[in-house]
């Protein structure tokens, strides 16, 4: 199974990347897919590529949920 993670664009780099916002966890991930992404928006992230631009009350709502998951694991 394969999950994208939403993360918010904190930053625009160089070389189509981007500096992102996981949950308070920050990484960089290429943007090829998804060049016209600006810092504030979010994006759906897999494999370490932004693979679309996303609504930020999806974002969040997907958030919750993962969140939600990880608390049945305990």
């Amino acid at each position: 199974m394969c999950l994208g993670v939403p993360a918010k664009v904190v930053e625009k780099r160089a070389n189509d990347t981007a500096r992102v916002d996981v949950n308070g966890n920050r990484t960089e991930i290429n943007i090829r897919l998804t060049p016209e992404v600006e810092p504030g928006q979010y994006v759906l992230v897999h494999a370490g590529f932004a693979m679309e631009i996303i609504d930020e009350s999806i974002a969040l709502e997907t958030m919750r949920y993962l969140e939600e998951m990880l608390q049945y694991e305990q």
